[in-house]
């Protein structure tokens, strides 16, 4: 019922806030407050206690409606965070950002499957199962990261740069790797893209080859995006049409990315708030606009909504000490993968360190490869309960992480422009 869910609206926006607070003053960031709170109001802990089945009102259950804001919380969260970006920055650390993402996903993958092979040594597809829970390591959900370094003051340093375009890049690497696994072997997939017209069989070229198509089109798309906007702010500067149309460009973008290549929707957004960044004066003013509905309401939803959807059931002895594995490996090669890269390019041992806890939190990504890899029976459903485990594990311990090695940083934070006027985080 719709009207349900207008009370989950009000409690997640009061529970997300009280508790964000409460992590303030704790020195913590909000956006484990906002995490905290949906575990707090969803089922994860209700349901230990007793059947939460039949109760509608309270606990918040996760929900199509609840997807649905989540999803367009996290996509404005990823726009906002291209439109903050400068890429000449970019510019600058891009072949680190690639080397980082490169090592993100190679030593995970690596060590992925040596685990899978030590915990799923009968696995039906053999190899390709054990090479699953590599691939399962290597998605990157940044979206929580970038809250916490919007928060800190450091999405726009040079550790902030790296993370943001090593995420992306990541994705891009983690998909065709998803990709080529899928393809060999021999699972099929059923989504309802252009990809899935063009190349039912799943060939891995094929579709690698489309991804790419995909930034083809978008960087090609962008330039003549960003000249009509640039015209529109001359003609009319600061006027409501150029936030309404950039928001229409961002669910554009996401749309294509998704349904038509075959890459996440979050990918899309970011590069649509990339393309607005490229004029500095409209891209602050549309920041400024859209930051009202995102971090008052779109974004604690979609945090919180991490919490709702954990479920601690299903957890046996066996898979139990299999995510804990799981969960420690896949944290740590991110650390020493990432980190040690950014360290060959020369950044210095803590920015290293920021780097690679900046690339360690896994979310909707680690998620809905696995539900693929489920669906492709490549890997059983009894262990969907080691991913849950990372995404908890990882949502939390990336914002403690962050906050404990920027606590003495030189640099104070530095709130940006929409916070100062907006008082988002009041």
């Amino acid at each position: 019922m719709i009207t349900d869910f207008l009370f989950h609206i009000a409690l997640i926006l009061f529970s997300t806030k009280m508790i964000g607070i409460l992590m303030r003053k704790l020195g913590l960031p909000q956006v484990l407050g906002f995490i905290v709170a949906g575990i707090l109001i969803g089922p994860a802990l209700w349901s230990l206690m007793f059947d939460t089945s039949d109760l509608t009102l309270f606990p918040i259950k996760e929900s199509e409606y609840l997807n649905v804001f989540a999803e367009v919380g996290v996509i404005f969260v990823m726009f906002t965070a291209g439109l903050e970006t400068n890429l000449k920055d970019v510019k600058s650390t891009g072949a680190a950002a690639f080397a980082v993402a490169a090592c993100g996903v190679v030593l995970p993958l690596a060590a992925g499957t040596g685990i899978g092979a030590l915990f799923l040594p009968n696995a039906e597809h053999g190899v390709f199962s054990w090479l699953f829970i590599g691939v399962i390591m290597t998605a990157t959900s940044v979206g929580i990261t970038v809250e916490v370094l919007r928060e800190l003051g450091k999405l726009q340093t040079k550790v902030g740069t790296v993370i943001l375009s090593a995420a992306i890049i990541d994705d891009v690497l983690g998909i065709m790797v998803l990709a080529v696994v899928l393809s060999l072997s021999g699972a099929k997939t059923a989504e309802n893209t252009v990809l899935g017209l063009i190349n039912p069989d799943g060939n891995a070229v094929i579709s690698i080859l489309w991804i790419l198509l995909f930034f083809v089109f978008a960087i090609s798309a962008g330039i003549c995006f960003s000249k009509l906007f640039k015209y529109i702010e001359k003609k009319t500067p600061h006027t409501r049409r150029i936030p309404i149309l950039s928001i229409a460009l961002c669910f554009l973008y996401a749309f294509i990315a998704e349904k038509v290549f075959g890459v996440a929707d979050i990918t899309g957004a970011y590069i649509a708030g990339l393309v607005l960044s490229t004029n500095h004066a409209s891209a602050q003013y549309v920041d400024r606009k859209v930051s009202i509905n995102s971090y008052t309401v779109f974004a604690p939803i979609f945090f919180a909504s991490i919490g709702i959807k954990m479920s601690f059931g299903g957890f046996t002895a066996e898979t139990l000490l299999f995510a804990a594995v799981f969960t420690l490996v896949a944290i740590l090669t991110k650390i020493a993968g990432c980190g040690g890269m950014a360290k060959t390019f020369g950044f210095k041992w803590k920015d290293s360190l920021r780097t690679g806890v900046g690339m360690i939190a896994r979310g909707e990504v680690a998620l809905i490869v696995m539900e693929k890899g489920i669906a492709g029976g490549i890997i059983d459903d009894k262990y969907r309960a080691i991913v849950v485990l990372l995404v908890l594990v990882s949502s939390l311990l990336a914002p403690v992480l962050l906050k404990a090695l920027y606590r003495h940083d030189d640099t104070p934070p530095l709130p940006t422009k929409t916070e100062l006027e907006e008082g988002h985080f009041d």
